[in-house]
């Protein structure tokens, strides 16, 4: 894939998992502060996580990225919630790791032992 295809597929699929993927329930279940009764805010939030962790995985090819996406995104989501920061550095945020995200397959590519090696 053209590098330059996977930074905009990253967010891309960012703003699809937040907005319309999330819905109003999710929306408001993974908020710690104020949840939806009988339903564990950590949960709702564990799952719009996952969410991200999953594209941001799928669409670099990297496995692990899977668990730094959805463990930073779990942070900052909790983060807004909780009133600590505002939904602009959210969005901030969230697209600084898809910025960071796109340089580790693009990296890994140029500079793979296998290819140093071999070419």
């Amino acid at each position: 894939m053209d590098p330059h295809l996977i930074l905009i597929a990253l967010i891309g699929a960012h703003f699809v998992a937040d907005y319309p993927l999330q819905g109003d329930f999710i929306s408001k279940a993974k908020n710690r502060t104020a949840p939806i009764t009988g339903f564990p805010w950590w949960q709702a939030l564990g799952a719009h996580a996952a969410i991200h962790g999953a594209a941001v995985a799928l669409i670099t090819g990297v496995w692990w990225l899977f668990f730094a996406e959805a463990l930073i995104h779990f942070w900052t989501d909790d983060a807004k919630c909780r009133g600590r920061i505002d939904i602009n550095q959210d969005q901030a945020i969230h697209l600084a790791c898809k910025a960071l995200w796109f340089f580790v397959p693009v990296s890994w590519a140029a500079f793979s032992p296998a290819r140093i090696l071999f070419s």
